[in-house]
């Protein structure tokens, strides 16, 4: 993708200078009796002393033939460019100026005797001193007396001053101290409430098994007792069976079936290491993002210190008394975020096109029921194919369904969420097509758009209506009722992305590149509800997580979560790298994932500012040296509603199958 600018200026600061009548700058008067005038007003200074030209006190004053006074360099100036009186608009040259010496003379004592009215007593006397008047000795040291008492003084205020500053800053610093620990004792008071909540729930749960232990004594006898115990090991005699498995005996063994109990046990102890086992890595993964899961828990509960809502303890197979919400969904972020470490290849086919070299798989989109999904990019054709049959088939199997050759590259696609033959496309020349995948033809296209489109989506709540969004900086909106657009906004920046809200046909998110995106109501488009800022530079991809949660993508390296109903940032998410192309972008109710330049995808947890797991594409040519591969980079990517499992592609024409796992 290549950036696009719009070429902001900097707003100027205006300044005003002083101006002649004729529009040349002067240089305004510098003097005393200038200063002066400032400060004393008018009312102290004779206006006939002001300049006509500069309206400051006249300095090296000139007289000029028709009888008027000014600044040597105004007027001087003033008939650089006029040959007039500036007063009395006679005819005026330079030879008819003449020194007035008289004006000048004038001014200089006008000059001492402001200056003398204006300077301090210590002023007065110090030049009583300096010209010579008489003191005697003890009047000086009256004065000096008077001068040691009020120096005394002023040391006292400006140490009691010092003082006073010391003092607001120790209560300003005791005051957020205070704060903090207040904020800390909160935190240690949610930890104290959870620990507890936490701890009768874990002995919650090992009664439950012993109870089950019981039972199943009572229904099956002892051999269905031993096998619940070596399944479960109970809280209670996990020390005793570890004494009997390091004493090399077993009591089983007296019953004369001492080989298959054996057996048993060490199936049990081989899946009881295997749990520890995933146990210390999730464990492992919990420290490792530590600083954000503290964040993430001390916020939920902040914000949720609330008991569990009746709907939800119906929803928990134990009732959990005593938990709150903020408890129960930090629990949730954390369950999610540690079960899985990687990303597992489960398959791959390649989007390759004997007809075009290039092979970039610009969107890749599941249709309304995640049975097919369909490709597009450079090669000017979009491929469907069935996803159980690439998963499960052997490699060289992997055909499309159906092949739809397109008249440009295609830049987007976008399933109709109701009619599930139906996808949307956008190519190069600006022509939003429809398509029907079972006939291979097009339904619709329309061609209003001027420059390249760059998306198209389907709106989630009315079948019939799309939108679109281009290079021509113009969003529009279709109906496949009509042939022509049903309305227009105009923008002052390219559209790089255009997405419907799924909870309503009124509401579209647009990302463009004056680095905002802007969240508009389709029934009032003269302005947007909302224009969220914070991306450094051209927004890519815009998606929504729910109906008020919007995940957004731009070529600063950025993803970013946005909440449209309170019109807030959330989240900014870093870690993967993207400054000039398109490199996918797709959410689902928990995870974020993205492409990166580096030819890695990336997933996030929407809770988790850093990345969950990311998956390097390795190179399909075996002879492509390590320079070469590193200039491949993710161009798409889709998950499988909220499963786990993605469907990724990137400019070499690779596709694969990428799912979560632990």
């Amino acid at each position: 993708m290549e950036e696009c600018s719009t070429g902001a200026l900097v707003p100027a600061v205006k300044v005003e200078p002083i101006l002649s009548s004729i529009g040349g700058s002067v240089d305004p008067c510098s003097s005393d009796l200038g200063r002066l005038t400032e400060e004393k007003g008018m009312s102290e200074v004779d206006k006939d002393l002001l300049c006509p030209i500069c309206m400051q006190i006249v300095k090296d004053a000139f007289l000029t033939a028709c009888g008027h006074s000014f600044c040597y360099m105004c007027i001087i100036t003033h008939l650089s460019n006029k040959s007039d009186c500036p007063c009395c608009a006679q005819s005026l040259s330079k030879n008819q100026l003449f020194p007035n010496f008289l004006l000048d003379k004038l001014l200089k004592k006008t000059s001492a005797q402001q200056i003398s009215k204006s300077a301090s007593p210590v002023e007065h006397f110090r030049q009583a001193l300096q010209q010579g008047c008489e003191v005697s000795i003890k009047e000086l040291d009256t004065l000096l007396a008077l001068l040691a008492e009020k120096k005394r003084k002023m040391e006292q205020e400006e140490a009691e001053r010092n003082m006073q500053i010391l003092l607001d800053f120790l209560n300003c610093l005791r005051k957020q101290k205070v704060q903090e620990l207040n904020e800390v004792q909160s935190h240690l008071q949610f930890l104290k409430e959870d620990l507890s909540v936490v701890e009768r729930r874990r002995m919650d749960l090992y009664r439950a098994r012993d109870r089950y232990s019981v039972r199943q004594r009572m229904l099956g006898g002892d051999d269905s007792v031993n096998g619940a115990r070596n399944a479960w090991p109970s809280s209670i005699d996990n020390n005793t069976s570890a004494l009997r498995v390091r004493g090399g005996t077993s009591s089983w063994n007296i019953q004369g079936r001492g080989l298959q109990r054996n057996d048993a046990l060490s199936a049990s102890d081989s899946q009881y290491v295997n749990q520890s086992g995933l146990a210390v890595a999730r464990k492992k993964r919990v420290h490792a993002l530590f600083d954000e899961l503290q964040e993430c828990y001390l916020q939920k509960r902040r914000q949720m210190n609330q008991p569990y809502s009746q709907l939800e303890r119906d929803r928990t197979v134990i009732p959990r008394e005593g938990y709150s919400t903020g408890l129960a969904d930090f629990q949730s972020v954390l369950t999610t975020l540690t079960r899985y470490s990687r990303m597992r290849v489960i398959a791959e086919l390649r989007h390759e096109d004997l007809f075009h070299s290039a092979n970039i798989v610009s969107s890749i989109e599941f249709d309304r029921d995640y049975e097919l999904f369909a490709t597009a990019g450079v090669s000017k054709c979009i491929k469907v194919f069935d996803f159980s049959s690439v998963v499960n088939d052997p490699a060289d199997m992997h055909t499309a369904v159906v092949e739809m050759p397109t008249r440009s590259k295609l830049s987007c696609l976008s399933w109709n969420k109701f009619t599930k033959n139906h996808i949307a496309s956008t190519d190069y020349e600006g022509i939003v097509t429809v398509w029907d995948v079972d006939t291979r033809q097009s339904v619709m296209e329309y061609e209003e758009h001027e420059k390249r489109a760059w998306s198209v989506d389907f709106s989630c709540t009315e079948p019939s209506m799309l939108v679109s969004g281009s290079d021509d900086c113009k969003v529009k909106v279709w109906c496949t009722k009509q042939e022509a657009s049903v309305l227009n906004i105009d923008m002052k920046a390219n559209i790089c992305c255009v997405k419907y809200n799924p909870g309503s046909s009124n509401c579209i998110a647009v990302g463009s590149a004056d680095h905002h995106i802007h969240y508009y109501d389709l029934r009032n488009v003269s302005q947007p509800l909302h224009v969220f800022t914070g991306h450094r530079k051209t927004v890519s991809y815009v998606k929504f997580l729910s109906n008020y949660e919007l995940a957004s993508a731009s070529t600063d390296s950025t993803l970013r979560l946005w909440n449209v109903k309170d019109n807030i940032p959330v989240r900014t998410f870093k870690g993967h790298t993207n400054e000039k192309n398109f490199v996918g972008l797709t959410v689902n109710n928990e995870y974020i994932a993205c492409g990166s330049e580096t030819n890695e995808v990336f997933v996030y947890h929407k809770e988790i500012s850093k990345p969950v797991t990311w998956h390097r594409f390795g190179s399909p040519d075996m002879e492509d040296t390590e320079d070469d591969a590193g200039s491949y980079f993710i161009s798409a990517v889709c998950w499988k509603s909220d499963s786990p499992t993605m469907l990724t592609a990137n400019s070499q024409g690779t596709i694969k199958v990428l799912v979560l796992a632990a």
